[in-house]
């Protein structure tokens, strides 16, 4: 198992290394950049001032420089903690990472709880019961949750909330709380706001997960060391919940390890967007749209780390998870 960890991780860095650098490639590859569109508005403005401070920035992290001259710079400096400069809000991208990143691993970490908690029952019942009324409508809500857009979704709840019931449902803070500092009536307008978004994007990771947990459990209670313990005299309950269903959750910890941990940066990026939420998914687009390349090849890393170790932690749970899997 030693062994295996430390290959994974040397696969992972090398892995990190080659997405860093196809990121920043395509990130820079539309002509000009932040600071050619910057310079462009100053001087329509007329503000000579700012226009010599953006020129200083120019000079400062070498974008008057060759491509691998900026990557080099960039990657060296990304070792040591520091990520560049957003030259959109102009501060530090690791103070705006360390104020939206919070939000994005409570919003990732409810949605998970919300999907898990809702579709491991579900799909285990409509296994159990194959074929019955229950299991003709598990199957249907199913279908038409992985059919449902999560944006579409998040539109109709904003429409409902706002137009019909006159509630506030965008962003994850009342107004007074927004820029507050963090008190227990701060944490609590925060629950109170963060179990919408949280719904909605798990409406699909249920509906999905759901059909994944149903087939499984239905192949392996067909399994003969299932008919044996059935054998044995154990209680039907038993035999489902501690032998057919600790075999059959396989895939969703794989899932929990290579969707979960990006998601956290990621997340229903479009649902984000139409919540107004200050979570990772509207600052990485915004980036993005504005070649911001310091703060997208950034997320863009962490998205990737979080790829690596989520699936490196997946390999480790199943092999403890599942006795059959033993790794050397």
């Amino acid at each position: 198992m030693l062994s295996f960890l430390i290959r994974r991780i040397f696969y992972a860095l090398i892995m990190l290394v080659v997405v860093s650098f196809v990121s920043f490639i395509i990130i820079t590859l539309p002509p000009g950049d932040f600071m050619t569109q910057k310079i462009a508005e100053l001087q329509a403005r007329g503000d000579k001032s700012a226009e010599l401070r953006i020129n200083e920035y120019r000079e400062r992290y070498g974008l008057d420089k060759p491509l691998l001259t900026q990557y080099w710079l960039w990657a060296s400096n990304f070792v040591k903690g520091d990520f560049g400069l957003s030259f959109e809000y102009d501060q530090p991208v690791a103070t705006l990472l360390a104020q939206r990143f919070p939000l994005s691993v409570t919003l990732a970490l409810a949605t998970t709880a919300f999907t898990w908690a809702l579709a491991i029952p579900i799909g285990v019942f409509s296994a159990v019961k194959q074929y019955s009324l229950g299991d003709q409508i598990a199957t249907t809500i199913s279908f038409l949750g992985i059919g449902i857009p999560p944006f579409l979704l998040a539109l109709v709840v904003l429409y409902v909330a706002v137009v019909k019931l006159d509630q506030d449902v965008v962003g994850l803070f009342s107004r007074e709380f927004a820029d507050a500092s963090w008190s227990l009536a701060k944490v609590w307008d925060l629950l109170k706001h963060l179990w919408v978004p949280a719904l909605i994007g798990a409406v699909t990771g249920t509906a999905g997960t759901i059909r994944i947990m149903r087939g499984n459990l239905l192949d392996t209670l067909g399994q003969p060391f299932i008919e044996a313990a059935r054998a044995r005299g154990l209680k039907n309950r038993t035999v489902i919940w501690r032998h057919a269903v600790r075999m059959a959750i396989n895939p969703l910890i794989v899932i929990l390890g290579t969707e979960t941990f990006p998601g956290i940066l990621a997340g229903n990026i479009l649902v984000e967007v139409v919540l107004s939420l200050p979570t990772m998914g509207p600052l990485y687009i915004q980036a993005l749209l504005t070649q911001d390349m310091y703060m997208a090849g950034t997320v863009l890393v962490f998205i990737t780390m979080m790829v690596l170790a989520g699936a490196v932690l997946a390999d480790v749970v199943l092999a403890w998870v599942d006795p059959r899997i033993r790794l050397g």
